[in-house]
């Protein structure tokens, strides 16, 4: 390349045991196109694209051409999906390398899409443009609802088709991530037995991710301990905005607490506990209101791969875990419930909020109320006029709510201000996202580009937005797909 973009590569996972990953660069393409740089992140972590043409871009971020000193990996991993363990891999993305921005920030700079590893099994290790368009969204709408997330740094068309149930353009999105480092890292190297692998895995995780508890007594513990915490948080941040991941298998869990693979990912509309989009997902394990249990679920296997770590009688390393594990009821309800008050607009703690809380969930679901904008009524915005606002049983809960508010002497401003930071006055509406990719596989992307200018600031009002904030008018069910 003519500049090296400010690139400084430090690779540390590269150097880690044969056993982590396998050494593979990009499969070329044949005719790359850059459709898409996300040129604040690249600002962000001190990256420069300013005096490189879309051409040179384009061969960059398909893998034609690589960074100097990067060093291309598909790392190994495993995965309880749907339940079921099975050992995986990167089938079909590499990592390049780990940037470290100037304040010694270290990201994953990976490519999702270009081509087959060791790890591929049947699959062709390709993408189709659609999904790694719909990655782009929705991980950085998640950024700007203040989510933690990987995000998008690009999105290049390899010039090339890819066979799934139709023929589809084939493409390439560059993620950005703290790591790829996930539950199922762990699963894979326990699964193997070998005890000085497990150590390297657990230091490793600890010096990058977690410095504080280098000269713990006991890393894995203190490991266990955060990487819950991080989860609590990270699942009420998902329930408060309606988001509903689609695919919590133990490989999609990263450790660093980030939301790690948008595939049948979507936003709730209909306030129903039990949504579920996957069309894979028959059983509902995967709802939005099983998205707490799923993820104490995953804990309990991550827990299980750290058992010889903890302590040398196995008994006690079982108790120990089990314990931590099990506090994660508790600590989800209380932060479930507090980020719930704020919601609402509600200051301190008092006996009936649980109620409160739960009448007027259980009034969303039988009058088929929309979820974000529920909120926004309550807020002042009254871009959606429905009927149901005005039954009775709604306005005895308001008026319930006005006397909670006024316990705490709350004026308008001061709860207004706290039920905005929590409320999103917009988010990806399902048929918005699927509008902006249609256009782009018919090569417009200006609604893809509108898409993304709107969902940039979710928690202002702007102007000429409303039709990004009303739900679908459709009755036939949304569905999302897996693997393409």
């Amino acid at each position: 390349m003519k500049n090296d973009l400010n690139w400084n590569f430090d690779n540390s996972y590269s150097r880690l045991p044969d056993s982590f990953k396998e050494n593979i660069d990009p499969i070329k393409v044949k005719s790359p196109e850059l459709v898409i740089l996300n040129r604040d992140l690249a600002k962000n972590i001190d990256l420069n694209f300013s005096n490189v043409d879309n051409n040179e871009l384009s061969h960059l971020f398909s893998g034609n051409i690589l960074p100097k000193s990067s060093n291309s990996i598909a790392q190994a991993y495993a995965g309880h999906q749907f339940g079921h363990f099975t050992m995986l891999g990167d089938g079909r993305a590499v990592l390049i390398g780990e940037h470290l921005s100037k304040d010694k920030k270290r990201y994953d700079i990976q490519f999702k899409g270009s081509g087959k590893t060791i790890f591929s099994r049947n699959g062709d290790g390709r993408a189709a443009l659609g999904p790694m368009l719909r990655e782009y969204v929705i991980s950085e709408s998640m950024y700007k609802l203040n989510i933690p997330t990987t995000r998008s740094l690009a999105v290049t068309k390899t010039g090339e088709k890819v066979i799934r149930d139709s023929t589809l353009t084939g493409a390439i999105l560059t993620r950005v991530a703290s790591s790829h480092v996930r539950v199922g890292t762990f699963q894979y190297i326990a699964a193997r037995k070998n005890i000085d692998e497990l150590k390297t895995l657990l230091d490793y995780v600890v010096k990058r991710h977690y410095p504080s508890i280098e000269d713990s007594k006991n890393k894995s513990i203190e490991l266990l301990k955060i990487v819950l915490e991080k989860q609590v948080d990270l699942v009420v941040n998902w329930m408060r905005v309606g988001f509903i991941h689609g695919v919590m298998n133990t490989d999609n869990m990263s450790i660093s607490g980030e939301t790690i693979d948008y595939g049948p990912c979507a936003f709730m509309d209909v306030y129903d506990p039990k949504t579920v989009f996957s069309s894979i997902d028959r059983t509902g394990r995967y709802a939005y209101c099983n998205q707490p249990v799923i993820t104490k679920w995953n804990l309990a296997r991550f827990a299980e791969c750290l058992i010889p770590l903890i302590d040398n009688d196995q008994n006690n390393a079982i108790k120990s875990a089990t314990e931590i594990v099990n506090s994660f009821e508790k600590k989800y309800e209380k932060k479930w419930l507090n980020m719930m008050r704020g919601k609402l607009g509600l200051l301190g703690e008092e006996k009936n909020d649980q109620s409160l809380i739960l009448d007027l969930l259980t009034w969303m679901h039988e009058m088929k109320a929309d979820y974000t904008n529920t909120f926004c009524y309550l807020m002042g915005e009254k871009f959606e006029k429905k009927k149901y606002y005005e039954n009775e049983k709604f306005q005895s809960w308001k008026e319930r709510w006005k006397d909670r508010l006024n316990f705490n002497s709350s004026s308008p401003k001061k709860y207004l201000k706290i039920m905005r930071s929590f409320n999103p006055l917009v988010i990806p509406r399902n048929h918005k996202v699927e509008e902006a990719l249609d256009a782009a596989n018919k090569d417009d992307f200006q609604p893809l580009k509108k898409l993304i200018e709107i969902l940039s600031q979710p928690y202002f009002q702007n102007k000429n937005i409303i039709e990004y904030q009303l739900p679908s008018i459709q009755k036939e069910k949304y569905q999302t797909y897996c693997g393409t």
